[in-house]
């Protein structure tokens, strides 16, 4: 690894948003070509807070009724004291804790409402709506100087099974200065172009096999507009079909309309960022792979680099040609730590900071399924630098197309507890700045940790030094009849 000075702008880009608004007044400028920042600060005391969706917990009773587990950052991080339980028993929240509702399955930040405070998406996949079972349900909870406040529905699904909220993604896409929400659900992705209210418009739809789709956000055309990135997959006979495709707003048709599209790939999680440096959004796909059994037009680079889960990356491009130049990487590429082992699922959580504030930014993979000796599952994380050509850099000092980077486990010093079979260390990662000190922390969950009771480890400087855990345990969480697997879901 080469000796990099860690230092990053007061200002935070979370993980995978893409967000394409102005800077809000008094906020710090990101460096030129990153997409500007939003903080996850629900309380606006300029500290940010880490949500985490709770869905298999019990409510009132009710198995797998679910809420959203809120963190408050202060002073010295991330702190257990005061951390607060939203649920559809939390008084202005619609609704009711019923069995199944599966409240938290997914989470999204935005300041939906203009008032400067960050507002919290959370859904409810298996909310019944009208006794339509299933149908799911979209909610927005908005931030005050005291916690939250009022909420509503953002959406609610229309028939049994449409699972509204099983996916999340927030972004201006239509170009008005304010945050829409696009809300995954079975076979389709709708959209709320004023979250205020519940009224939906279509994005797209298509056969998902009642899988929830990826979803993610940026400016990939370099148009001023957000796009949408949706993938998703069906595998039944004897129709497979899989995609990775964009969609952008046309103004005069006034909805979202397929920009892009590359078939017989799927993947397990998108990053959106800047990789190298050209001012121009770039889509890292993690742990990409082919789906259908032809190959039609190696979705996901070459067939070799997928062993244990492969990154593949589609660059920006200024004249509308997105993803005409690629990237695609293993725990085998020359630079990347590891060895790329069936199921170590290397990409199967993906999230983009610039960490070292050089202009380029950074991708952090997550490898829940890596074993570490001989304990399976237990799972770890690697860094990998952007640069003037992109993750892989052909001028790079390091050689020819190498990566530069590190990885941490639980068995790495200064990283609490250790590595044990199942940990799942790297199921989900979302950066934030929750000390206020103008360097990132990385989040990192294991929700496998302690008989899937789960846990999320916070690394300053998005390295082991100073790493400090949050657990159910040490936020008193209620025992529930089903395992917690706390931190599977973060806010982004």
């Amino acid at each position: 690894m080469r000796t990099r000075t860690l230092a990053l702008a007061a200002a935070t880009a979370l993980a995978a948003t893409g967000l394409t608004l102005p800077l809000a007044a008094g906020a710090s400028a990101a460096p030129a070509g990153a997409t500007p920042p939003t903080k996850a600060d629900f309380n606006g005391d300029g500290y940010e807070d880490l949500a985490v969706g709770v869905p298999g917990a019990g409510v009132g009773g009710k198995a797998k009724a679910g809420y959203v587990s809120v963190v408050w950052g202060g002073p010295e991080g991330l702190r257990p004291k005061g951390a607060v339980r939203i649920s559809q028993a939390t008084a202005n929240v619609p609704g009711t804790p019923e069995a199944g509702d599966r409240f938290g399955a997914s989470v999204a930040v935005a300041d939906f409402d203009g008032d400067g405070l960050t507002d919290l998406a959370v859904g409810a996949p298996g909310e019944d709506v009208d006794g339509k079972a299933d149908a799911g349900n979209a909610t927005v909870v908005y931030g005050t100087k005291t916690g939250f406040g009022k909420a509503n529905s953002a959406g609610r699904g229309a028939k049994a099974k449409d699972s509204y909220g099983n996916a999340l993604a927030a972004a201006d896409f239509n170009g008005d200065k304010r945050f829409d929400l696009a809300i995954g659900g079975t076979d389709k992705v709708v959209v709320n172009y004023d979250p205020r209210a519940a009224k939906t418009e279509p994005g797209m739809g298509d056969r998902m096999g009642g899988r929830a789709p990826v979803l993610s956000t940026g400016d990939f055309d370099d148009d001023g507009l957000a796009d949408l990135a949706v993938a998703y997959y069906t595998k039944q006979q004897p129709y497979t079909q899989s995609h990775v495709q964009l969609y952008r707003y046309d103004k005069q048709e006034k909805r979202l309309l397929l920009s892009w599209s590359n078939s017989n790939g799927a993947t397990s999680a998108f990053a959106t960022g800047d990789f190298n440096g050209d001012g121009l959004d770039d889509l890292a796909l993690g742990n990409c792979r082919e789906i259908a059994d032809e190959n039609i037009d190696d979705p996901c680079g070459p067939e070799e680099l997928t062993k244990g889960g492969g990154v593949h990356i589609r660059y920006g491009n200024p004249n509308g040609s997105f993803g005409s130049r690629t990237q695609t990487l293993n725990q085998d590429t020359p630079g990347v730590p590891g060895v790329a082992e069936k199921g170590d699922g290397f990409g199967e959580a993906v999230t983009a900071r610039d960490i070292d504030n050089d202009g380029f930014t950074d991708l952090i993979i997550g490898a829940p399924g890596e074993a570490i000796g001989s304990k399976k599952g237990a799972g770890s994380v690697t860094v990998l630098h952007g640069a003037k050509k992109g993750i892989l850099d052909a001028d790079d000092e390091l050689g020819d197309g190498e990566a530069d980077g590190y990885a941490f486990q639980q068995d790495t010093n200064q990283i609490p507890g250790t590595a044990e079979t199942g940990d799942r260390f790297g199921a989900a990662l979302v950066t934030g700045d929750y000390d206020n000190d103008g360097k990132p922390e990385l989040a990192t969950a294991a929700p496998g940790e302690d008989a899937s009771a789960g846990g999320v480890w916070v690394s300053p400087d998005v390295l082991p030094p100073g790493t400090t855990t949050v657990t159910p345990k040490s936020l008193n969480l209620p025992v529930s009849s089903t395992a917690l697997t706390y931190g599977a879901v973060l806010g982004h």
